[in-house]
């Protein structure tokens, strides 16, 4: 492995890292924009033009509050809460294919921090640490309420990541491969997925929602019976991780819905646009294409929240455990018999 390898992955790594915490602040702008626009108001629009310094002030806001802790014998666990919710939910842009590849200085950048035949492993195992963050913030805030509220996020992802999980089965006995990259080569041009598996994608989708604890599956932060839920003794920056941490999330799921089932950075013409106009122009039409996708997904979850009612607690359970589940199994079995039909 030389130095320039090295160097090469490790400014990728930072340009991911940077273009998360990015999109994930700038989700709070549009999130409020998204909401102003569907109950006619206007949203933020004082920081700035049209109110796009508004993050950075927020930002500001949070690292200069007064920090409160409660009073509680588990401080050390306290702090770690939020810490293994953020560290989660950047960990898992790792093995993302953001693009192609790149031809500088005589070079081949290929635009994944890390490509490995178990990609889709890593995120899943990524994601159920992530429920770690919460129980454990909600646990050491020596809080009913939060107590309450890191109970019913444990139970919802471990649920929800039992029919997610089952979704993807059906995936990868078509697809026959781990490998996001390998999955993403397979969907040239317009060859989706999600044209052969609009079961498996409704699932994902659903799942999502519930992974990253968006309306209407919000019942760990439901303020209405819990406060603030797992994070209601959090103050200061604490409170900001768990709150970057919803947007990371939220921006991560999108991706990896728009890479397993939207073809992620390929699009319509890509061959042509290879032959005709070089690989660097190709492929960062390319990378504009997986974020066009992924920003519509973001959008789609802010459109959700703004439309559907949370449901009852009894109700979340009951999709995931007597609805997802037994879709998931039953789409399971109809794609392995169009395999064996169709083989």
């Amino acid at each position: 492995m030389d130095s320039a390898f090295i160097i090469e992955k490790s400014i990728l790594i930072v340009v991911v890292f940077a273009v998360t915490m990015i999109m994930a602040m700038y989700s709070t702008w549009a999130e409020r924009k998204v909401a102003a626009y569907l109950q006619d108001r206007v949203g933020p629009n004082r920081a700035g033009w049209g109110g796009l310094l508004q993050p950075l002030a927020d930002g500001m806001k949070l690292f200069a509050k007064e920090e409160f802790e409660p009073n509680t014998k588990n401080k050390f666990l306290f702090f770690l809460g939020p810490a293994i919710a953020m560290s989660a939910a950047l960990m898992t842009s790792a093995v993302i294919p953001w693009g192609d590849k790149l031809e500088i200085f005589g070079r081949t950048v290929i635009l994944q921090a890390t490509d490995t035949d178990s990609a889709l492993l890593y995120i899943f195992a990524v994601v159920s640490i992530g429920v770690y963050g919460i129980m454990i913030g909600g646990w050491a805030s020596n809080n009913k309420f939060s107590l309450m509220g890191a109970v019913r996020a444990a139970s919802q992802m471990v649920s929800y990541e039992i029919a997610m999980g089952l979704s993807m089965i059906a995936l990868l006995m078509m697809t026959g491969t781990l490998s996001l990259k390998e999955i993403s080569v397979q969907q040239y041009g317009m060859n989706w997925n999600v044209f052969y598996q609009p079961l498996s994608f409704l699932i994902f989708l659903i799942c999502a929602f519930a992974e990253a604890n968006r309306t209407p599956f919000d019942l760990a932060e439901c303020e209405s019976e819990l406060i603030g839920g797992y994070h209601t003794e959090y103050s200061s920056m604490k409170m900001g991780f768990y709150l970057f941490a919803e947007y990371a999330n939220m921006f991560i799921s999108s991706t990896i819905i728009a890479v397993l089932f939207f073809g992620g950075y390929n699009y319509p013409g890509m061959a042509w646009a290879v032959e005709n106009w070089g690989v660097n122009i190709a492929n960062v039409i390319g990378i504009a294409a997986l974020f066009a996708k992924l920003c519509f997904f973001i959008f789609f979850f802010m459109w959700i929240r703004w439309t559907i009612p949370r449901f009852r607690y009894d109700q979340l359970m009951n999709l995931g455990w007597k609805i997802l589940i037994p879709l998931s199994i039953f789409n399971i079995i109809i794609t392995g018999i169009c395999l064996l039909a169709f083989k």
